[in-house]
């Protein structure tokens, strides 16, 4: 039927180029619309008929001026034979004058008029030779005389047949100085002869006429098959490339399908294909490994049915209809699976429905991963950092409260040397439990066991509670920590005790990393409903190939300035999941003159009350 779709306009174009060429068209003198290629074949038979009609002329003529040479008139006839040989120079002058022109399509109407003018020219030649020279001769040259100007006349149709009001005006310009010379005459029987004359021309010019309509409808016809061979070939050219074309992308789809399937054969992870209903087509060898059936086993069985105990609910019959109707991808999905061997294990399904055009499920793609160890993994890291929690963080806090008890003396006054002992065991028991607390904090946010207790806030006595609190560790450093604008008084919505402690991490690390007797500058700003906190130090920057993982676990610049100043590598992701919690974000960026400015927004509530006096 495509085939048949593919023809169909091109055989309707035929048929219609077929009823036009019907003997109701004609070529009109003056042109047509829709008619040029028509007209165009026409003046090219036309003049195609030249060359004969240039013989013929000049045979006849030779032989009227032969058969008409008298002492009397000879004058006459040799003028009458010159006229003959000017108008013949000029048609052939016409005729290789057309032979030479570059476009005779766009021009056909000027060239049919010039041989329109060249055939009115060779018939008032003949016609005044019937005006001329029948009375002044014998009956013999008389008749001789009117059956060479019959024979002329007939002698036209065949050479003008492709314009038939050419051949009008040429057979015109013959009969009816004839016809007039008959009736003029004062002879019976001539006078009869010219009232049959003009039945003559009128049959003449009907069988001209007739003749015209058979060649326009054959150059319609031919035009029409010309441009329905040209539709054929074009087609055929546009057929073998769209076949081209079909055959690489089926080469194409046959690679890509081998790729997949090689792929989902070497995958190590279960995969399986499924039809609407979860009836299983194909696995992979990874779901046999997985599952201890073979593929002859399991394929034709429904997976819910075969796989899934029938108490999980994550994944059972409702949901998979449901599912099915959405035709929507599904992934994290986790469920109880039993073993052949009956060992329940837990996995996590990928679901990827394939569709049609029509949007129709065809079949449903299942990405299977056994992560029973990994929970197993996951519960073993919870014990860990429980008993981190608890057997390791509550005597240490013991211990460094002993050791700052020592330090500050009310036991007794320590030695030098003692004292320093202290003093150092006191700073590593310290960036202990900061560690401890740091990687408590972290898996408690990454596991989503940590909570926020979100508050309103005004912004500016947050950060001056910061500088407070964080101005003796900076003078550690020989730094000093400044306001570099007043702060707006804003109000956040956040956790005040977690969001302190991004202000402490963000100051601790400028003040760190500043040179001795530099500043660390805080600024805030409120645009656009958020708010801006910016910590900027003077240190030397962040290096290039640090800069994508800062915000990552334990994430420190391999140089001799971090590994003395120390550090978890931990204060800035935990900066980063906890600023994300409160729903804002944190960025860095050079600062101008040298240093990083760390900054991160927050919504904000609206201006808070002024501050009282």
């Amino acid at each position: 039927m495509a085939g048949r779709n593919f023809f169909l306009p091109l055989m309707n174009r035929a048929a219609s180029a077929t009823e036009q060429a019907t003997p109701s068209t004609r070529i009109r003198f003056h042109g047509a619309t829709g008619e040029s290629d028509a007209l165009a074949d026409a003046v090219a038979h036309l003049y195609s008929q030249v060359p004969f009609g240039l013989v013929t002329t000049f045979i006849i003529g030779a032989l009227a001026t032969y058969e008409l040479w008298d002492a009397q008139f000879k004058e006459l006839v040799l003028i009458w034979w010159c006229l003959v040989l000017l108008v013949m120079a000029a048609s052939t002058g016409l005729y290789l004058a057309y032979r030479r022109a570059a476009d005779t399509v766009t021009e056909a109407e000027r060239w049919l008029r010039w041989l329109a003018i060249g055939a009115l020219a060779n018939g008032v030649n003949w016609g005044l030779a019937a005006a001329v020279f029948f009375r002044a001769h014998t009956h013999e040259e008389q008749v001789f005389l009117s059956l060479l100007l019959v024979g002329v006349t007939a002698g036209g149709i065949p050479v003008f047949a492709a314009s038939w009001p050419i051949f009008a005006i040429f057979a015109a310009s013959i009969v009816a100085p004839f016809t007039y010379v008959l009736t003029t005459f004062g002879s019976r029987l001539f006078t009869e002869i010219a009232f049959m004359l003009p039945i003559f021309y009128v049959g003449t010019v009907a069988v001209a006429y007739r003749l015209n309509q058979v060649l326009i409808s054959g150059y319609r016809l031919r035009r029409a098959y010309g441009k329905l061979t040209d539709d054929y070939t074009t087609l055929n050219q546009r057929i073998e490339e769209q076949i081209e074309e079909l055959l690489h992308a089926q080469h194409e789809i046959e690679a890509s399908g081998r790729k997949l399937a090689l792929f989902a054969e070497r995958a190590p992870i279960a995969v399986f294909e499924m039809d609407r209903n979860g009836t299983i087509l194909e696995m992979n060898p990874a779901a046999e490994n997985a599952f201890g059936y073979t593929s002859s086993e399991l394929v034709g069985r429904n997976l819910m049915r075969s796989l899934i105990p029938a108490d999980e609910t994550a994944l059972d019959r409702r949901w998979w209809m449901e599912f099915a109707a959405r035709k929507r991808p599904e992934a994290g999905i986790r469920a109880r699976c039993l073993r052949r061997d009956g060992l329940e294990i837990v996995c996590e399904y990928s679901l990827t429905p394939l569709v049609n055009e029509a949007n129709d499920l065809v079949s449903v793609i299942a990405q299977c991963r056994d992560i029973t160890q990994q929970l197993e993994a996951e519960r073993l890291k919870k014990e860990f950092t429980s008993t981190l929690s608890h057997e390791l963080r509550t005597p240490l806090t013991s211990i460094i409260g002993a050791l700052q008890l020592i330090n500050s003396e009310v036991l007794g006054v320590l030695d030098k040397e003692v004292a320093e002992l202290t003093a150092v065991a006191e700073r590593n028991a310290q960036r202990l439990l900061d560690l401890i607390n740091d990687i408590l904090d972290i898996e408690r946010i990454d596991s989503g066991r940590f909570s926020l207790q979100p508050e309103d806030i005004v912004l500016d006595e947050l950060i001056r509670e910061s500088l407070v609190l964080n101005r003796a560790f900076a003078e550690r450093f020989g730094v000093h920590l400044a306001l570099r604008t007043e702060p707006p008084r804003v109000i956040v919505h956040a956790d005040r005790k977690r969001l302190l402690q991004v202000m402490t991490n963000l100051i601790s690390n400028a003040a760190k990393f500043s040179p001795e007797g530099g500043r660390v500058e805080l600024s805030a700003s409120c645009a656009d409903a958020r708010v801006v906190v910016s910590v900027e130090d003077r240190g030397p920057g962040i290096p290039e190939d640090f800069r994508n993982r800062i915000f990552s676990r334990f994430a420190q610049a391999d140089s001799a300035l971090t590994r003395k100043k120390g550090g978890t590598g931990l204060g800035l992701a935990i900066c980063k999941r906890l600023i994300e919690m409160m729903g804002g974000e944190i960025s860095f960026a050079d600062r101008e003159g040298g240093g990083t400015s760390f900054f991160f927004t927050l919504p904000a509530r609206g201006q808070a009350a002024a501050a009282p006096a």
